[in-house]
């Protein structure tokens, strides 16, 4: 079954077609990444609408879609007459309203009905070729990291590291960044999403979250070393987060929810007497998008199943001080979790 297919199933009782411009979601309804673009899925088709630039590309690589450069408007009002449609669903959390109204004038016979994220829960489930994209994508985010170590110095700026994590991920076959890449010093690393700066790395611990697109796909991972030296207090703090992360990665099981799995690091850094310092979720699914669902955190309700991939990030971040973040990706196969992260979390220190 297409993916196509599967939202076509999911299309609830009065709704006649799907319309959707985000780039992430033509995505994954056609496995072509373009931008600019819009797709129409009715019950008995799918139409991706692109422009010359895409048109080569969008022939050979567009999945379970009729591909067209026409002025999208004036096609789809010819498939609403030809189809009988008269009821469209959108992404309301995602389709701009400029665009929603846009729409309503163009297509004004037709109602549209909320159908909110219907296709980001078909993403959710990843089938083993978009597992093995992930692991690629990591892999690369694994590489990135050895070659940065190699590299770090502490007369580097923060914005340095940033930049060299981002020029080895690309160096390496990503297309991309999956996300704003963070690399933060001293008293900037208890800010969980602090941004780099353009100074001296400061003595203490240096935080990088960072992770690359590949073929559409993302990674995230997130290891903390130290520039200078760790005193007794640091290596507390560093050894607590490590600890929970492996209690964590360790009682990952098929069935539990994203609130269960949270609770075994959140109580080991609260029982350390650091309660209230772990301020985030333990983390979050990713895949197409950088944060999907599951939810792993005192909220996620989902029982984590086959399919699912996701982060565990625990953190501990003493404000004004300094902060540690370790974060690997997990994912849930036929034989049960697969940690895909490979770098190594020895406390490091550098200089």
């Amino acid at each position: 079954m297409t993916r196509v297919e599967k939202l076509q199933a999911k299309f609830p009782d009065g709704v006649d077609a799907f319309l959707t411009v985000d780039e992430k979601t033509c995505f994954y309804l056609s496995e072509f990444l373009f931008s600019d673009g819009m797709i129409f899925v009715t019950r008995k088709n799918a139409y991706l609408f692109t422009d010359f630039r895409y048109l080569e590309a969008a022939e050979t690589e567009a999945r379970g879609c009729r591909v067209s450069t026409a002025n999208r408007y004036e096609e789809i009002r010819k498939i609403i007459e030809d189809e009988a449609i008269k009821t469209i669903g959108f992404e309301d959390d995602l389709l701009p309203v400029c665009m929603l109204e846009r729409s309503k004038k163009e297509f004004s016979s037709c109602s549209f009905v909320p159908m909110g994220g219907t296709v980001r829960t078909l993403a959710e489930y990843k089938d083993e070729r978009e597992m093995a994209l992930v692991r690629e994508a990591q892999a690369i985010t694994d590489e990135a990291f050895a070659a940065v170590l190699a590299l770090l110095r502490p007369e580097m700026t923060e914005t340095d590291v940033a930049a060299e994590l981002e020029y080895q991920m690309k160096k390496r076959g990503a297309s991309g960044t999956s996300f704003d890449t963070i690399a933060v010093s001293g008293t900037n690393s208890a800010r969980p999403h602090g941004v780099p700066r353009p100074v001296t790395l400061e003595k203490g611990f240096l935080t990088m979250d960072f992770g690359c697109i590949y073929h559409g796909y993302c990674s995230d991972m997130t290891r903390t070393v130290v520039i200078g030296k760790a005193d007794a207090e640091m290596k507390k703090v560093y050894e607590t987060v490590l600890a929970a992360q492996r209690a964590a990665l360790a009682a990952v099981r098929a069935g539990m929810t994203g609130a269960e799995l949270d609770k075994a690091a959140r109580e080991l850094i609260s029982a350390a007497g650091y309660e209230g310092c772990f301020g985030h979720g333990l983390g979050h699914g990713v895949g197409i998008y950088i944060h999907e669902n599951p939810r792993i955190s005192p909220s996620g309700r989902t029982a984590l199943s086959t399919g699912h991939i996701f982060t565990v990030e625990p953190g501990i971040y003493l404000k004004g001080k300094y902060g540690v973040r370790i974060e690997d990706m997990v994912q849930m196969t036929e034989k049960g979790p697969l940690d895909i992260t490979k770098s190594p979390k020895e406390l490091i220190e550098i200089g």
